[in-house]
Parts: structure tokens; C-alpha cells; sequence
């Protein structure tokens, strides 16, 4: 397939998205389309006033007829207005509507992508794209494709006027027709590129100021400002010439159009002057035919304006379609396999994973590791040994290359992925929390938890005191990523959330990193409590939470090179006892 036919046939598909998504609101296209060809008829309708306004008021010098045809032609501007109410509420209403459903549709399917997919995209430009592509879009939906219809009405409508009005005058203002199209044709095409280069480039600049104030403590830590300055300059500068670019194809577009068409209507007048001079026609006639010749030439120059607005919104089509049609890689089987009773134990078998981005670089390299129910088994070693890529891989936030990962038995490429996911509470090492209420927060793991049951985890994770100082406790309203909190507060939220969710598998990455050692100490505590009938995988580096493990498996790029206890790793692991080394001198030194 040739990029030009590649191309139609996704502005085809584009085209049919945006159909389908208008389907369901049949009654309120129909009520708008009513209320568009109402006003239209109205809008043509008055061109037949003047005519008797000028020949049968004016002309025959008499005050009744001239107030009679007044008083029609109020009555008709009344009915205008009262039919583009009806049309501008309809169809904005309409445009408001289907950019909801489409944006719901949207977010739906991307919650669900594997998280790969937002490692290959950046989020804050697929954020630009539910915003900006967005806000075109109903622009378009709600506005410029009524516009371009309500125009096509009139154009439609005024040359058949025209030519009942006067064929010879008609004759001359349609010979401007084929010189009007082929422009649009032209340049058309050379707007609707220039307008998807536009769209990429606004949203790159979303996706950088959003990275950089989310990020601005370390922005003004390294005194970032002016480098963040002249690249934000040198990013919008290259928008704003695209978009200079498209505004230049356009304008030159309408200015064409405008010349041409009314260039047809100044020769028209002088020969339709000449024949009322002449009595071939009357002067009620030639006000008509003058309307409605403003009226085609308006409508054909609208037209060729709304083709701008349309290519733009072809290109913030086709980029939403991209984002609807983007494959999920991780899902369900479509006959998942009956789920296990789950008490927690995991096979794990010649694994082999490797990130797309780096494909000769294995992150998992023929793991082979068994974890028993109710045990706590430790993972430690050197960055990137595959430590947090196997938690990862047991969540299926990616499918391993080869070997396998079982769940009592059960491959969990064959379960129902919601239902595997309840199985695991995670803990991570940069704890995730959103803006909104603490509890809310807390609550995320188990929306229906009760008020006893937050605060009984809160206290297992030595939150409850902290949260009770703060001035509205459970209802203060956390910033974006816990704004506010110290690195420790929002641990022992993320941990009291673990510990809410009550599942039978622990995911603890790093769980205890950002404590302070007395804190530290105490949701050690708390977490042997938890874990007691509860399997967890620890990934840290702290000796505490080593120490207390039942097992400690030892990992290297991506390899078990050693498992054991902890006073077993230290005699047969070199490289564990290297790093119980380094966390002895490390304690001592503290």
C-alpha cells in the first residue's frame, strides 16, 4: 500500500470513527440537521422579501404594501433567530457529547495498555492529546462541520435562486466555480500536513512543560531555569513557524477564494446595472440576485475556511485513532483457566525476559527459582539484576520471552489478569499516591474498606500518628505525587495501603528505604505480622530486612547465583557477603 492511499484510508477511518461515535445521538443529529435546513430556507427566503420589498413597496410608492412586506420580513428574521437557537444549542450540545464519549473511550483503553506502551510514548504527550486534540475536535464536531453544512445549504440553495432570478447573470458568477475548487484542492492538502506537523508540535510543548513543573524542585535545585527556558523557546518557535506556515496556506486559500468570488459579483453587478437601466429586469430582481450572490460567494469562501478547520481536525483524528487502535499486549486469555485457591506459592522456570528497547540485553536470564507458601523470601544484589523486572513480570505488566511463571501450578498467562493482579500488594520503592484525601488514598487498594479498617492498617504501618497531626488527619488533602509529605510519610502510606488490600501475595520493593531507623524498626514489627500465612518477596538492601527473611535468594544480571540464609549466603556467596560487607561498614560507620 502507497503512503498516499495509506493515508486516505486512514483519514477514511477517521472519518468512520468519528460516525460511529455520532451514531447513538440520532435524534439530536436530526433535530439539528431540522433546525439547519429551517434556517437556511429562512436565510433564502428573504432574498424573495427584498425583491417584493423594493418592486411591490418601494415601486408601487404605496404604505400598506411596504408595511405588509416589513412585517413579513420581521416575522422571517424572528423565525431565523429563533431557528439558530435551536440549531447552535443542538449541535453544540452534540459536539460536548461526542468529545465525552470519545475521551472516556480513550482513557478506558489506555488504562489497560501494558505498561510498556507508556515507556515507548511519552504520557504527557498522550495527556496533550486527550486535551488539545480533544478541544479541536469539538470545535469541529460542534461547530465548523454545522457551518460547513449550513453554508453547502445556502450555496446549494442561492445558485438555484440565482438562476430563477436571472440565468444569464448566473451564467457569469459560475464560470468563477472551477477557478474557486482547484485551489482548495491545492492547498487543501498542503494545510491538512502542515496541520498534523502543528498538533505534534503543541504537543510536544504540553508534554515539556508538564515534565519540567512536575519535576521543579529539581529544575531550581540545579539552577535549570534558563537552559529549561531556551529549550521551552526553541520548542514553541518551532510550533509557531508550523503553525505560521498553516495560517499562510490558509489565509492565502480564503484570499483567493474571496477575490474570485466577488470579483464574479462586481462584473455581475455592472451588467445586471445595465440591463435595469435598460428594463430588462427590475430592481427588486437585481437586489435578489445581488443577495443571493453574497450569499453563494460567502458561502463558498466559509467553505473553504472550514476546509482548514476540517483538515486540522483530520490530523487530531487520525492521532486519537492511533491512540484507540494501539494494541494491548498484556491481556486476559479469552478462556482464562478456573481460578486456584491461592496460598501462595510460585514456580518460577528457566525465565528469560529482555526489554523491547533493549532486545540483546536480557534482564532475566533462565531464572529458575521456586517460592513456598507462607515464606518470606528475600532478592537482593547489585542494580539491575533483575530484581524489580521479576516483580514486574509476576504482576504481567509484561509477558516473559520464554520459560514460565506458575501460580500454585497454574501458568499465569492462563488466569484472568484482574484476578491475579488481586492476588499480589505491592509496595514500591517510589511510592505512587494521588491528589486527593489520605484516605482516599489509603483506600485505593480496597475502596470498600471501612473507616476501623484504614485506620486499623494505618496504625500496623506507623502512619496513624502523623496522619492525626495533620490538620484535617485522614481528610487532608494531599498535593500532586503527595506533595508535602516527607520521602518516610509516604512509605508508610504506601505500606498501610499494602496492608489494606489484604492479599495473599507481598510485593515489598524496597518498602523501607525512605524510613528513618526508629520508623523503620517499627514497621518491621508491623510487617512480620502481616506476614505471617502471607507470601512475600522482599526486594531491599537494608540487613534488617535481609536478616529477618527465610530465605535469600542472590541475583546477578539477571541470574541466581546463590540461595540460601542469610549466615549460609555469607560463606558460599561471594557476592553476597560483599554486600553484607559494605551494609556492616555502612552501619558502623553510622
Amino acid at each position: 500500500m502507497t503512503d498516499q492511499s495509506q493515508k486516505q484510508n486512514t483519514r477514511w477511518q477517521a472519518v468512520k470513527m468519528a460516525a460511529h461515535f455520532i451514531a447513538p445521538y440520532q435524534r439530536q443529529v436530526m433535530y439539528s440537521l431540522l433546525a439547519l435546513l429551517f434556517t437556511a430556507a429562512i436565510t433564502l427566503s428573504i432574498g424573495q422579501g427584498i425583491r417584493l420589498l423594493i418592486d411591490q413597496g418601494f415601486a408601487t410608492q404605496s404604505k400598506d404594501l411596504l408595511s405588509q412586506y416589513v412585517f413579513i420580513f420581521l416575522l422571517l428574521v424572528i423565525a431565523l433567530a429563533a431557528g439558530t437557537f435551536t440549531r447552535y444549542y443542538w449541535v453544540t450540545w452534540l459536539g460536548e457529547r461526542v468529545i465525552a464519549d470519545i475521551r472516556s473511550k480513550v482513557f478506558n483503553h489506555l488504562i489497560h495498555l501494558h505498561p510498556g506502551f507508556f515507556e515507548e510514548n511519552r504520557s504527557l504527550e498522550i495527556q496533550s492529546r486527550l486535551t488539545a486534540d480533544m478541544t479541536l475536535l469539538q470545535t469541529v464536531i460542534g461547530s465548523s462541520v454545522s457551518f460547513a453544512l449550513r453554508n453547502f445549504i445556502m450555496m446549494t440553495g442561492g445558485i438555484i435562486w440565482l438562476f430563477i432570478t436571472n440565468a444569464k447573470l448566473t451564467a457569469l458568477v459560475m464560470i468563477c466555480v472551477p477557478l474557486v475548487v482547484v485551489p482548495i484542492l491545492i492547498y487543501g492538502r498542503r494545510v491538512r500536513q502542515l496541520s498534523r506537523q502543528s498538533q505534534d508540535k503543541v504537543a510536544a510543548v504540553g508534554a515539556y512543560v508538564g515534565e519540567v513543573l512536575g519535576q521543579i524542585k529539581t529544575v531550581q535545585a540545579y539552577n535549570h531555569q534558563s537552559i529549561d527556558q531556551r529549550k521551552f523557546h526553541d520548542q514553541v518557535e518551532e510550533a509557531f513557524a508550523v503553525a505560521q506556515q498553516r495560517t499562510q496556506q490558509r489565509a492565502l486559500l480564503v484570499t483567493i477564494v474571496i477575490v474570485l468570488v466577488l470579483g464574479a459579483v462586481g462584473l455581475m453587478l455592472w451588467v445586471g446595472g445595465i440591463d435595469v437601466i435598460e428594463g430588462r429586469i427590475s430592481g427588486g430582481e437585481l437586489a435578489a440576485f445581488v443577495f443571493y450572490s453574497v450569499i453563494v460567494g460567502s458561502a463558498v469562501a466559509s467553505i473553504s475556511e472550514v476546509i482548514g478547520e476540517l483538515q486540522r481536525a483530520a490530523g487530531a483524528a487520525e492521532r486519537t485513532m492511533e491512540l484507540l487502535h494501539a494494541p494491548n499486549l498484556i491481556q486476559s486469555p479469552k478462556q482464562p483457566t478456573p481460578f486456584p485457591s491461592v496460598k501462595g506459592n510460585i514456580q518460577i522456570e528457566q525465565l528469560c525476559f529482555a526489554y523491547a528497547s533493549r532486545p540483546d540485553a536480557p534482564a532475566i536470564d533462565h531464572l529458575t527459582l521456586n517460592v513456598r507458601a507462607g515464606e518470606t523470601l528475600a532478592l537482593v544484589g547489585p542494580s539491575g539484576a533483575g530484581k524489580s523486572t521479576l516483580f514486574d513480570l509476576l504482576l504481567r505488566f509484561f509477558d516473559l520471552q520464554s520459560g514460565s511463571i506458575k501460580l500454585e501450578g497454574i501458568d499465569i498467562r492462563q488466569l484472568d489478569l484482574f484476578a491475579l493482579r488481586r492476588c499480589f500488594a505491592l509496595v514500591s520503592q517510589n511510592p505512587a499516591l494521588f491528589y486527593g484525601t489520605i484516605n482516599d488514598n489509603l483506600r485505593y487498594a480496597r475502596p470498600e474498606a471501612s473507616d476501623a479498617e484504614v485506620e486499623a492498617a494505618a496504625r500496623a504501618a506507623f502512619a496513624h500518628e502523623f496522619i492525626s497531626a495533620l490538620p484535617k488527619g485522614y481528610q487532608t488533602n494531599l498535593g500532586d505525587l503527595g506533595l508535602g509529605l516527607s520521602g518516610g510519610q509516604k512509605q508508610r502510606l504506601a505500606i498501610a495501603r499494602g496492608l489494606l488490600a489484604d492479599a495473599p501475595i507481598l510485593l515489598l520493593d524496597e518498602a523501607t528505604s525512605a524510613l528513618d531507623a526508629q520508623s523503620e524498626f517499627w514497621v518491621q514489627q508491623a510487617l512480620k505480622e502481616l506476614m505471617v500465612n502471607r507470601t512475600t518477596l522482599v526486594i531491599a538492601h537494608r540487613l534488617a530486612t535481609v536478616q529477618s527473611a527465610q530465605r535469600i535468594a542472590v541475583l546477578d544480571h539477571g541470574q541466581l547465583t546463590a540461595l540460601g540464609t542469610h549466615a549460609e549466603l555469607l560463606i558460599s556467596s561471594p557476592l553476597y557477603a560483599q554486600l553484607a560487607a559494605l551494609q556492616f561498614q555502612s552501619l558502623a560507620i553510622d
